[in-house]
């Protein structure tokens, strides 16, 4: 891709409301599902970060990994995606949210490798609407000051910042890799199980 670093940033501060648990913590074959994302990630990126809320950066799960904690309140994943693009401005981020439980190697390592180096942003389109999907993609380094415009404008959707932007969209092979879970009834049709 280039010379640049790629750092990792794990999306793993969400209030999971829907759900009435923490997703990130939810159990997949003996570990949670935060540990799966970030294994994922390990060998495609020089270093993992989790992106947490102020309140969880203390958990058990959590701190097994170096976090970045939520600089902004009250503005969803961007304040996870922004906080760690101010934190290291010179890295690329591969920004992957906790809930993907479809979400496979190969769907990293296809991002990774066609990541474009003459657009700020690089996405999957949503096998759903036709949409980025920016809850997994590459954040470039240099692209802050488009994110934080959008923020300053009060634009605060991931999604939206990518559809207005000069995103590089990519064809998902699997159509379902990218489905997220949001609500008990989500998770029951997945191939995850509660954590005990």
């Amino acid at each position: 891709m280039t010379d640049v670093s790629i750092y990792g940033l794990v999306l793993a501060g969400g209030k999971s409301r829907r759900m009435g648990r923490d997703k990130a913590l939810l159990e997949r074959d003996g570990q949670s599902q935060l540990a799966y994302i970030a294994g994922l990630l390990e060998d495609k990126v020089e270093r993992v970060f989790v992106s947490t809320r102020a309140e969880q950066q203390d958990d058990s799960e959590r701190s097994r990994y170096p976090r970045i904690v939520d600089r902004y309140e009250e503005m969803g994943p961007l304040a996870g995606i922004l906080s760690a693009m101010e934190e290291h401005p010179d890295v690329h981020w591969l920004v992957v949210a906790c809930d993907l439980p479809n979400i496979s190697d190969e769907t990293i390592t296809h991002l990774v490798k066609n990541c474009s180096a003459d657009h700020p942003f690089t996405a999957y389109v949503s096998s759903h609407d036709g949409l980025p999907e920016p809850l997994c993609a590459i954040y470039r380094a240099g692209s802050t000051g488009i994110i934080r415009r959008f923020a300053e404008e009060g634009i605060h959707c991931p999604r939206k910042i990518l559809i207005r932007s000069d995103t590089y969209l990519l064809e998902q092979a699997d159509p379902r890799s990218l489905d997220n879970i949001n609500t008990p009834d989500d998770l029951a049709e997945s191939i995850l199980k509660a954590a005990s």
